[in-house]
């Protein structure tokens, strides 16, 4: 069986397993019994406050994968084979297990799991963890008493067999005898109504003690204190023994050797004695047969005590047959309300419309309850109003979108906006529904009062803790809901915005590029034409051999001024190409192209500047391989680029590799690779971003904007190809994937 959640889980940041973890209901938390949720990995995802209270742990400590021995050690390890076939069957699993708790006591819990599927397809294990180690600890007794009874089974037939304390303890007591074998065995009764000995079974050649009263002789105040603590007196041999002169003498004048005494207990009171001697000999008497003794003094102590506790046992079992009905009730109306709080927990949580959130919570309090009708309202704290925004009855007056001024009810909303509830019955009636008893209570979060929830019902109904309890969960899960359903709404409103604001950036920033590339191209031209005025003046001087300094400064300061003018170009021209990338109107011109002689021709324009860096470049281009139909125009700016900056950041006696394979029938794969420069691993995410430079990665000084390779990304997208970048100590290596055909990629 497989339940599906909605996915609403703000406990993690990163894309992980928690991201699809469940909505949780609040209700969780206050369940006695504890409650996991893990992963099909093992993954603790969730656990519920009973459980941390079971192991003595916090949450933090439980969530994420537990410690292999820790599960051992406290028997959790057992549930393995029960998850796995929770997994494979899809059925709930259930068995009972022994666990070490907290304080490392041995607990005995029944475990169900269950399967638990999200509207993500996210799958996780429910653990509901039961402890049941009462019961099984009384069945155990159960178990232990059955085989007591049935090694004593003749004493206790006598015992129910007759309600008479005399014919009772004369048949027990010989039981007793035949079952120990031993002298003699006597009860001695300290009731009362009759002390000393009142029942005996003893061997034909020993003295009979009955009805004698040993008075002083065996019972002194330290004795009677020590029966009457429960303490059982056992002496296996008289005449060695520590006794008192007195107490000594009195049985060295029976002929006991050996003497046993077990007291006889009601409640805390003592009743008697069960005395056993041997006479013959000494005696060992071994731990069973004192066990055995006690077992037939309870015995014969209930039995003593029957008369005197039928009549209350009478009366307990009439009040326990009252509680146990009561206790039936509450259990079957707890389970009504607890499925009817998580029908409405997964009905307003699925909703972002405030009006079905709280249609929902009236009509299903409504109904579970049984109320003559029930409504809720929103606050308005700026305006101190109270409006009805929804209703659920069948027989009253309606009262939706009434608006009510707080400061005119005063007793009212100063209780509901501390967050209290309250319940009352109407002293005076109301003109439209007469006498009725309501119920208030506060729709409120962590931020504060949101609204209210009112139930309505007849005069002299009472509503209980428990409708109290529920009716509290459902205020908070609408709370919850409608703070949801505002977060969103204001949430859409701000993306909103924020496409509104990015539309502004780009209209500007396109408007900016065209302004400042107007001027910039004018610039050029001067200089082109000031280049080949000043070009023909140098000649002219060379001819006439006159060297002019001041001419040569000026041509150096041009040299100056055509650099950054052509940098200013570029940066304005990689502007305007992103701009048009990211508005998807960048033009493209598909032609066939033979990717090893032209990626050849591109190469060597670099070498005169490699060289002069002292740089090495090695290309292998193999000639088989197959043109490619891609756009000429937006492949230059790539390869240039790459190998651009592959000669800035190359250091000197470094070297700067170009290779082309075929990667597959319909790709072709090119690596632009350079050692001696790594990229921090920190860094290789966002080294295709918008203006970013990685930190410290320009040691010459060499300048840049940070477009390139963003330029260079979406260039590749644009024509259907990718790239990828590894690096580490040994080199940094750019991987271009494309397409044999763009046209069919794109």
């Amino acid at each position: 069986m497989t339940e599906e959640l909605f996915t609403l889980n703000p406990l993690s940041t990163s894309r992980k397993v928690t991201d699809t973890l469940p909505a949780i209901p609040a209700i969780l938390d206050t369940i006695a019994d504890p409650i996991f949720l893990t992963a099909p990995d093992g993954q603790w995802v969730y656990v519920n406050q009973a459980c941390c209270d079971l192991f003595g742990l916090p949450q933090s400590t439980l969530l994420g994968r537990p410690d292999t021995v820790w599960l051992t050690h406290v028997g959790l390890d057992i549930l393995q084979g029960s998850q796995h076939k929770a997994l494979t069957t899809q059925a709930t699993q259930e068995r009972e297990i022994a666990l070490r708790d907290r304080d490392d006591d041995i607990r005995i819990l029944a475990v169900k799991i269950s399967v638990m599927t999200t509207v993500e397809s996210a799958v996780f294990l429910v653990h509901t963890l039961r402890d049941i180690t009462y019961r099984v600890e009384a069945e155990q007794r159960l178990q232990r008493d059955s085989r007591r009874e049935r090694l004593l089974g003749a004493i206790a037939k006598h015992l129910l067999q007759s309600m008479r304390p005399a014919t009772l303890l004369e048949r027990s007591m010989e039981e007793v005898r035949r079952f120990l074998e031993a002298d003699r065995v006597l009860f001695y009764n300290l009731r009362p109504d009759h002390i000393g000995v009142i029942a005996e079974a003893v061997v034909p050649d020993q003295c009979s003690l009955k009805e004698i009263l040993l008075e002083h002789t065996g019972f002194e105040q330290s004795e009677l204190d020590q029966y009457q603590n429960g303490e059982a007196q056992v002496i296996e041999n008289v005449d060695e023994a520590n006794l008192s002169v007195e107490f000594k003498s009195h049985l060295q004048a029976f002929g006991i050797q050996s003497h046993v005494a077990i007291p006889v207990m009601q409640g805390d009171g003592l009743l008697g004695l069960i005395c056993v001697h041997d006479c013959c000999h000494p005696r060992p008497w071994l731990p069973w047969e004192i066990e055995a003794l006690k077992d037939v003094a309870t015995q014969v102590g209930r039995a003593l005590a029957q008369a005197d506790l039928y009549t209350e046992v009478s009366k307990l079992n009439t009040e326990l047959e009252t509680q146990v009905e009561q206790r039936t009730r509450q259990l079957r109306q707890a389970l009504d309300f607890e499925a009817t709080l998580k029908r409405i927990a997964d009905r307003v949580r699925d909703s972002l419309d405030e009006s079905q959130i709280l249609q929902t919570a009236v009509e299903e309090l409504t109904s579970v309850l049984g109320a003559k009708g029930s409504n809720t309202a929103l606050y308005d704290l700026e305006q101190g109003t109270s409006t009805i925004y929804y209703e659920y009855n069948e027989s009253l007056p309606p009262y939706q979108g009434r608006v009510a001024q707080m400061e005119a009810f005063p007793e009212v909303y100063h209780q509901l906006l501390d967050g209290q509830y309250f319940q009352f019955c109407s002293k005076e009636p109301n003109p439209v529904r007469g006498h009725v008893a309501m119920f208030a209570c506060p729709i409120r979060d962590d931020r504060g009062v949101l609204g209210d929830l009112w139930l309505i019902n007849e005069k002299n109904y009472e509503f209980e803790d428990q409708e109290i309890r529920l009716v509290q969960q459902v205020a908070n899960q609408c709370a919850i809901a409608i703070r949801q359903a505002r977060l969103y709404q204001a949430s859409q409103a701000q993306v909103k915005e924020l496409e509104r604001l990015n539309q502004l950036k780009d209209d500007f920033l396109s408007t900016v590029s065209h302004e400042l590339r107007t001027p910039v191209t004018s610039m050029r031209v001067a200089l082109q034409l000031l280049g080949v005025t000043l070009n023909q003046e140098l000649n002219l001087n060379e001819e006439l051999q006159k060297p002019k300094t001041s001419q040569h400064r000026v041509a150096r300061y041009y040299t100056v001024l055509k650099e950054e003018c052509e940098r200013e170009i570029s940066l304005i021209n990689d502007l305007l190409d992103l701009q048009r990338l990211d508005g998807g109107n960048h033009p493209i011109t598909p032609q066939q192209i033979n990717l090893s002689s032209w990626l050849t021709g591109i190469t060597n324009s670099f070498y005169e500047r490699a060289q002069s860096r002292e740089q090495a470049i090695k290309t292998d281009l193999p000639a088989t391989l197959s043109p490619i139909v891609s756009d000429q125009a937006s492949l230059e700016r790539v390869f240039a680029e790459l190998l651009n900056n592959a000669c800035k950041y190359t250091p000197p006696g470094e070297t700067i590799s170009i290779s082309a394979i075929a990667d597959t029938d319909d790709q072709i794969l090119v690596t632009i690779a350079n050692t001696g420069v790594e990229i921090p691993a920190a860094e290789l995410p966002r080294i295709f971003d918008k203006f970013y430079r990685v930190p410290s990665s320009d040691p010459w000084k060499q300048g840049g904007t940070g477009l390139g390779l963003a330029l260079v990304q979406k260039l590749l997208v644009h024509i259907g190809g990718d790239i990828q970048v590894t690096s580490d100590r040994s080199g940094t290596a750019f991987k271009i994937t494309l397409p044999l055909d763009m046209t069919l990629a794109v």
